[in-house]
């Protein structure tokens, strides 16, 4: 049997594309989002946790966030994994809840957030490498099974390309409408 699957190739694709796109709603262009949390994960019980699934996230103003940890032994986990995302926010601890100022958007804070949504988009492109690397790799197996024809793995690395780029493509024209978002232009 063929290892070669182009739907799934084709779905960890569009996968890689949808991940980009939640990290970049994460990037705040104004306003607090509690979506602006998502990429942060915290150690906790031994394991790494969506901040989410420790604690309520919450926007009680427009230029605050509340995160409610649920419990007190995770509160400097939290506050430490929220420091060292790379958002630019320092949380206040108040008891078991920790709240985060949104600062305005300086030039060098958008400039700060571009660079972040350039590291999103270039993560992304890693990962459509991957499944491009993974499904070369399932073809050359083929072929040497003798499942397939030398022209038809070359044939079938050249659609492997196409879809590819045509990913890439994708990503890039996300990343590129973010980054003029978040500079205002």
């Amino acid at each position: 049997m063929p290892q070669y699957n182009k739907s799934d190739l084709e779905r960890r694709m569009a996968g890689a594309i949808e991940a980009l796109r939640g990290d970049l709603t994460g990037l705040r262009t104004g306003r607090a989002n509690v979506q602006l949390l998502d990429p942060v994960t915290v150690t906790v019980y031994g394991a790494n946790m969506p901040l989410n699934q420790v604690a309520t996230v919450s926007a009680p103003e427009p230029r605050m966030l509340s995160v409610q940890v649920w419990d007190k032994m995770n509160v400097g986990p939290c506050d430490k994994a929220i420091r060292s995302a790379g958002l630019g926010l320092n949380p206040i601890v108040d008891g078991q809840t920790l709240r985060l100022p949104i600062p305005d958007l300086t030039e060098e804070r958008r400039k700060e957030l571009a660079k972040l949504a350039s590291k999103y988009a270039e993560g992304a492109r890693v990962a459509v490498r991957n499944v491009r690397r993974d499904g070369m790799d399932s073809l050359k197996t083929d072929e040497k099974k003798g499942e397939i024809s030398e022209d038809e793995r070359k044939r079938l690395e050249t659609e492997v390309q196409k879809m590819t780029d045509s990913t890439i493509a994708d990503l890039d024209a996300l990343a590129t409408a973010k980054e003029k978002e978040i500079l205002g232009q």
